[in-house]
């Protein structure tokens, strides 16, 4: 039922982009708004984590990385894929100080994870375990071409909005008129917000919970999720999200949470639900899996904000 909703949404964000076509340049905008439509989805579905990844200047982890916590981080996720019985996704990472991370790709063979390197420095490694966990869900789920393909049509209609506002303001001609031309540029954008926010919000759920199963730890993955909404309302703007707020509905917590009016249209539900959702679903029971290893940096000195060692207790870092 999940899936037939998403793809409703989806047929109704394609719609809207076609609609708006239609609005600024009558029946031939229309068709030239679903061919575009046609193509950008084509684009998406083969260069769905190409796309994403390049926004965000990932970087695949080699097996050789110089950090001990990259490495512990990439053991994790491919010894979760594995006991999920999942392909093996590419594991990258982002550098940002705000603790997130997302997965993309247009099917469990094509996919790819992302962990920010604020994620690697401030939670502990139950923590980590649980939202890559939750990341690889998405990618078991085939959530990640539905979250790709959805910010590609949310933000090619914005790119119609604006398009409308600098060249179609003053022709009375238009299908809609000047009202119609002031709809688009208010209402288009707005309607691409909320059909972006009823995909995700339903996704979120679903890999919450599947992410708990993968990694074996809800507990860890509630504390994670907390933790990281706790960061994104310091006020701290992340300023690579800023910059690609489509892909804000594809982060395990919304990156745009710096600013307060963002979250008249968050694409997350409210992190406080999500783990009353987890604690309703398991209950007071948590796996808690073997301890890891106490991991330090083997590196001789710092040599850059990434590598500067992080004041906090002890844990499973060291």
């Amino acid at each position: 039922m999940n899936h037939l909703r998403t793809f409703i949404l989806l047929a109704a964000l394609t719609a809207l982009f076609v609609g708006v076509g239609y609005l600024i340049g009558g029946p031939a905008g229309m068709m030239i708004a679903l061919a575009v439509a046609l193509v950008g989805n084509l684009i998406s579905y083969w260069n769905a984590d190409k796309i994403v990844l390049s926004m965000y200047r990932a970087q695949e982890v080699p097996d050789n990385h110089p950090d001990a916590r990259v490495r512990a981080y990439a053991g994790d996720v491919r010894e979760m894929a594995q006991r999920a019985g999942m392909p093996m996704p590419k594991i990258t990472i982002i550098e940002s100080e705000q603790p997130n991370a997302f997965a993309t790709g247009r099917d469990p063979s094509h996919a790819a994870v992302a962990a920010t390197t604020g994620l690697l420095t401030m939670l502990d490694r139950r923590e980590i375990r649980a939202v890559m966990g939750h990341e690889l869900a998405h990618v078991k789920n085939r959530d990640t071409l539905t979250m790709t393909v959805t910010a590609t049509i949310a933000g090619a209609i914005s790119a119609l909005a604006n398009f409308a506002f600098f060249f179609g303001g003053n022709d009375r001609e238009r299908p809609g008129g000047f009202l119609g031309v002031i709809a688009i540029m208010i209402l288009a954008p707005i309607a691409a917000g909320l059909v972006q926010m009823a995909i995700s919000r339903g996704r979120e759920y679903e890999a919450d919970e599947g992410g708990a199963e993968i990694s074996g730890d809800p507990a860890a993955l509630a504390s994670a999720l907390q933790k990281i909404d706790a960061y994104a309302r310091s006020g701290r703007v992340n300023f690579q999200a800023e910059r690609n707020p489509a892909t804000a509905h594809m982060f395990i917590i919304n990156p745009l949470l710096g600013r307060g009016a963002d979250n008249l249209f968050s694409t997350h539900p409210s992190t406080q639900n999500r783990v009353e959702a987890l604690a309703k679903r398991f209950g007071g029971r948590t796996t808690t899996p073997p301890q890891p290893e106490i991991i330090k940096s083997t590196r001789p000195r710092p040599t850059g904000p990434w590598d500067q060692p992080t004041r906090r207790k002890p844990g499973p870092w060291g």
